[in-house]
């Protein structure tokens, strides 16, 4: 029995050529059989929702054969507006780590750009990337982990992404518990709360 936990992390390609990176799902997916993931993503052009622009509308067939274990996979879906790029991987016998992230004390204004790797994977995962200005809470993220593998953070912090200094941090995955670590990088402090939470009957997930 295997389960899925897409670790999706679209990219939005701009008429400019730019990219606007985007998290993945909030939750995993079981993956015992194949699977049907629906999109449908809109480009805001004004108050009422029926004007806005349809990027994507549709759906990707995924089955056991079309992602190998603790790999990465990437697929590109053409839309009307754009391109969205997926990146999809498979993790068996894994756990669910809920990632926490509060800045606080803030000194100055920084960027901050939060990626991880998990499993031994290649794949950064990009969790973060945006301004901060304040003390504040970053939205939750949840990652598939291997049992007995680590979860690693990376934060680059600094004026720009070229000049900026990275503080690491690492958390060996359990099947429940919390783990706690703090970093202080003198433009802030930065608390990090990793959830631990198994999966039913030790399956794999889908990220």
């Amino acid at each position: 029995m295997s389960s899925i936990l897409p670790e999706m992390l679209p990219s939005l390609w701009r008429r400019c050529g730019s990219l606007i990176h985007m998290t993945g799902p909030k939750r995993g997916i079981d993956f015992r059989d194949d699977i049907v993931i629906e999109y449908d993503m809109r480009i805001k052009t004004g108050e009422e929702e029926t004007h806005d622009l349809s990027l994507i509308d549709g759906a990707s067939f995924i089955g056991n054969v079309d992602v190998s274990s603790a790999r990465a996979r990437a697929k590109r879906i053409l839309g009307n507006g754009g391109a969205i790029d997926i990146t999809v991987s498979r993790i068996e016998h894994a756990v669910e780590a809920t990632v926490e992230v509060l800045i606080s004390e803030v000194q100055r204004g920084f960027n901050l750009c939060l990626g991880c790797f998990t499993s031994d994977l290649d794949e950064e995962i990009q969790l973060f990337d945006g301004a901060i200005g304040e003390s504040r809470c970053l939205k939750r993220s949840v990652v598939a982990v291997a049992i007995r593998s680590w979860l690693e953070l990376k934060f680059k912090v600094g004026p720009e992404s070229s000049s900026s200094a990275e503080h690491c941090c690492s958390f060996r995955a359990n099947s429940h518990g919390l783990g706690t670590q703090k970093i202080n990088t003198g433009s802030a402090l930065i608390s990090v709360n990793v959830t631990w939470s198994p999966l039913p009957c030790g399956a794999s997930k889908f990220f």
